[in-house]
């Protein structure tokens, strides 16, 4: 009974030609060998899988033929060519550094370099897995892979470049190579089936591909396996099952379902999916690929970004249709969101069944409650500023929303340490308890009283035109406020200051405004004139800000640079008490009584 080898060794290429996926390393190196310009040390690197060994031996055995063909392919006929495809020659040797790490054996291969070969050029050494070597054994390398003999070729191999050393790197030419598309893998596995017999759906092939994920020796081996599974009759079905791949047809249905905003139906799909024994992180990366694969097939420009079969793509296209740009661009965000959050979830099917409900409500209208069952949801707004505590008996409707309103340039979140609500006093208890005459309220403490502008203030305030940039806040009484509560606004607004200035937000916690015997305008200090460039340019902001805040139309702020401090030299004790004994002169007399000395 013949002996049975996986597809994998007996469809490995012999010929640069049979090569799949990697046609520009290939023609790059049958140049080099046709133009006879070959160096001295190759690294070959790539996923696993994708021909970086292969290559290297079929680049091995060309170099050596002695009759090459016009193209720049090894004959196998000549006795170097037979004697490489029976494992049997001298001029190719192949060293697994996994196994063989030890600077040991790297100076046992730097001896064998010296020999030259006996029957073709050159003497080719292939070692696979180079980033296994020692440190010990990298530096032992490093001479005779800068100047090897002239017969001498070095090949490397890798899947993890950047664990070789650089003075490794700067010795080679490095190839990289790619992984297999989708179609050049189908490809391969079709020429595959049909040379032994066996018949395969393109649809199943094509998820054979994916699950490969660009490694040609993945695909055949799970081609084999499938194979035996299905009895020579590869069909979509028995792929899935076989690899338990979730089927194209749950993403379709599922879709379908929240586009309609059947929410209910959608837990009951996932719940299927689930009890079939797949994960929920899984479920969810596919239904993200497939929210893609629907925003690329939407363009018939982007159709061709598809690797699935024409029957799928027909069905991408036709869906794609149907699903508005917004509901994709949000079921992919959602998606993502709920993927990164997976791993930390404790609860990680709830998470998975909450991302589906977000989705199912993309789009649904506000009014009654929809397919989906999502009921109204109406946001309230947040005020962050003290609010008027009483309203005059006759205000109207609209005055309490105005008192509450706020700046939207220079919101201040509210904290529980706030100075004292603003209190709108009662007109008719003003009146019934001061003179006519007087329009203004005598009591002078620094909370819940406002100053009541008299008509010729009034006139004047009218004709006053705001600064420029500066949007003043016009209102019918201006409230009285202390340096506390300015201190307090001036810290909340440091406070919801972005990170860019974060630079501002320190330098203004460390400021304190102070309140000028006006008690209108505010003084700034700061420590020198660069810094008052800036609160100048500023100032037409924080004035907006303070009297949106504090309700008063008529704040100032000016900016100021610190007077110098003169450097006085220490005082002593003598002259302490000298200049105590000025300003009272009993301390002399005091110390003649008591005969006192100072030290």
């Amino acid at each position: 009974m013949e002996n049975y080898i996986v597809s994998a060794r007996k469809y490995r290429p012999s010929t640069f030609k049979s090569v799949v996926g990697q046609l520009a390393l290939t023609t790059t190196l049958k140049n080099a060998i046709a133009s006879n310009k070959l160096a001295h040390a190759y690294l070959f690197c790539g996923p696993r899988g994708v021909g970086k060994t292969t290559c290297a031996r079929i680049f091995a055995k060309t170099i050596n033929c002695l009759s090459p063909t016009a193209d720049g392919e090894a004959c196998n006929a000549c006795e170097s060519c037979v004697a490489f495809n029976e494992q049997r020659s001298y001029n190719i040797h192949e060293l697994d550094a996994a196994s063989n790490n030890s600077v040991d054996e790297i100076r046992l291969l730097v001896d064998q370099v010296r020999i030259p070969p006996q029957i073709g050029k050159y003497k080719v050494y292939i070692i696979d897995e180079v980033h296994m070597l020692s440190n010990a054994a990298f530096n032992a390398f490093l001479k005779t892979l800068e100047e090897p003999p002239h017969h001498a070729i070095f090949i490397l191999a890798t899947t993890e470049k950047h664990k070789i050393l650089p003075t490794i790197l700067s010795r080679c030419q490095i190839y990289d190579f790619s992984r297999i598309g989708v179609e050049d893998t189908v490809q391969h596995l079709q020429y595959v089936a049909s040379t032994e017999g066996i018949s395969a759906e393109v649809e199943a092939l094509n998820v054979i591909a994916l699950k490969a994920d660009g490694g040609m020796r993945d695909a055949l081996s799970i081609f084999d396996q499938v194979a035996s599974f299905t009895a020579g009759n590869i069909t979509y079905q028995g792929v899935i099952e076989n690899l338990n791949v979730l089927d194209y047809e749950y993403y379709f249905r599922l879709t379908d379902l929240l586009l309609e905003h059947k929410i209910s139906d959608a837990l009951l799909l996932l719940n299927e999916v689930l009890s079939r024994g797949f994960d929920g992180s899984h479920f969810v990366t596919g239904l993200t690929s497939h929210f893609r694969d629907l925003l690329v097939g939407k363009d018939p420009a982007t159709l061709v970004l598809l690797e699935v079969g024409a029957s799928i793509r027909d069905r991408y296209q036709q869906q794609a249709q149907k699903c508005p740009l917004p509901f994709l661009y949000q079921a992919m965000k959602l998606c993502n969101d709920c993927d990164m959050s997976y791993r930390a979830s404790k609860n990680k099917r709830l998470l998975v069944e909450l991302t589906l409900i977000q989705i199912g409500q993309i789009g649904v209208e506000d009014d009654g409650v929809s397919g989906g069952r999502r009921p109204n949801k109406i946001l309230k707004p947040v005020f962050s500023h003290p609010a008027a505590a009483q309203q005059t008996q006759g205000a109207t409707q609209s005055e309490p929303q105005q008192a509450q309103t706020v700046s939207t340039n220079h919101s201040v979140a509210m904290v529980s340490d706030t100075p004292s609500t603003y209190a709108k006093p009662n007109n008719s208890m003003n009146s019934a308890q001061t003179p006519s005459g007087d329009k203004k309220t005598s009591s002078k403490s620094r909370l819940g009283v406002s100053i009541k502008a008299t008509p010729k203030k009034e006139e004047e305030m009218a004709l006053k035109q705001p600064q420029a940039g500066v949007q003043t806040t016009q209102s019918d009484e201006d409230f009285i406020f202390n340096e506390k509560d300015l201190n307090y606004y001036w810290q909340a607004y440091a406070a919801q200051l972005p990170k860019e200035q974060v630079a501002l937000a320190k330098r203004m916690q460390l400021i304190r405004p102070m309140l000028l015997n006006d008690g209108k305008t505010f003084e700034v200090v700061v420590e020198n004139e660069i810094v008052e460039k800036d609160f100048v340019m500023l100032t037409p902001t924080l004035q907006n800000y303070f009297r949106h805040s504090l309700r008063n139309s008529t704040i100032l702020m000016k900016v100021r640079v610190s007077e110098s401090v003169e450097n006085t030299r220490p005082i002593g004790r003598v002259e302490k008490f000298q200049m105590m004994a000025q300003k009272n002169s009993a301390l002399i007399q005091l110390k003649k009584e008591f005969d006192l000395e100072l030290y």
